[in-house]
């Protein structure tokens, strides 16, 4: 069986700058993947790539995307005052609206299906709150990637989960936020994961309001689900890279004014990382990184020789 390659993208907001940097370090080091599979920004990310080409040109264009995303304000700062409304069913639909104008201006039009994708394999994730599972946006072939995109950024209390075909669906983070497991259920034999992840740092000893308690909780059960999901892979005896991506600074997932910094933080991670296991057999990233590696020594010792 061919192998087939996964980047894993997860969701974290504003974060998603990170992975910007984190895929330039990878492709610069020849690592191009088969299969796309993104939750949340990171199928923001992931849907980008794949429609605009699996390479560094599209980067470059999508860090343009991402400094225009910060001007354009896609996630108000006024959450509390969102959720307040939300909690007493007076939702606001100008988010919801915002952002899908957005994703249009920017090339996903509504016509678009999956199946116009041609270098790569593109999934996904949102989450249906009547079944309690994933939807797998890209399995059908004539799926649109505008509403798979849409079902899999629904944040609340952005955007509020919506119906659609017996399923209420919003934010794939709900149920996969580092989606390994819908990674391996299309066929993915190695995985490079992107995490965006954040753990709060901030006691609750010091700080009890309703906030703080809200994002520990969020952070435990994806933790949880992350947990598992790499138990899995490894009882199937996928490879994985796992790259942490954490800012040295805490950006909050509704603030896009640090894109470059964000960029440039995660492409000096990635690499760092891409140098540390380039001699480890065991992972994917070191097998590729290796061949690499052992490539250019070959090539120099060959020049040496005829010198």
């Amino acid at each position: 069986m061919k192998n087939q390659l996964a980047f894993v993208l997860s969701g974290g907001g504003s974060r998603g700058a990170l992975q910007v940097g984190a895929l330039r370090a990878l492709y610069e080091a020849g690592l191009h993947p088969d299969i796309l599979v993104g939750t949340s920004v990171g199928a923001i990310n992931a849907a980008y790539l794949a429609l605009n080409g699996s390479n560094l040109p599209s980067l470059d264009k999508m860090a343009v995307v991402w400094r225009e995303a910060a001007k354009a304000d896609l996630l108000p700062a006024n959450y509390l005052w969102l959720t307040v409304r939300t909690l007493f069913r007076r939702p606001a639909a100008y988010t919801a609206q915002h952002m899908r104008d957005f994703y249009i201006a920017h090339g996903i039009s509504p016509e678009l299906k999956f199946k116009d994708i041609q270098d790569v394999r593109l999934v996904l994730v949102a989450s249906d709150l009547n079944s309690g599972k994933p939807v797998l946006y890209g399995l059908d072939e004539q799926d649109r990637i505008l509403e798979g995109l849409l079902a899999s950024t629904a944040l609340p209390p952005w955007v509020i989960p919506y119906e659609r075909d017996n399923c209420l669906l919003m934010d794939g983070g709900v149920v996969s936020n580092l989606p390994i497991e819908p990674a391996m259920a299309v066929g993915a034999t190695e995985i490079i994961a992107l995490d965006l992840a954040d753990p709060p740092q901030e006691p609750l000893s010091t700080n009890r309001g309703f906030g703080p308690f809200l994002n520990k909780l969020v952070f435990t059960v994806e933790q949880r689900q992350q947990d598992l999901e790499l138990a899995l892979a490894e009882a199937r005896g996928i490879p994985i890279t796992h790259i942490h991506l954490r800012s040295k600074e805490v950006v909050p997932l509704w603030d896009f004014q640090h894109t470059d910094e964000l960029i440039a933080e995660g492409y000096e991670i990635a690499r760092q990382e891409i140098e540390k296991r380039h001699g480890y057999s065991h992972s994917a990233l070191g097998q590729k990184i290796g061949g690499i590696v052992r490539s250019i020594k070959s090539k120099f010792t060959r020049k040496k020789a005829q010198i």
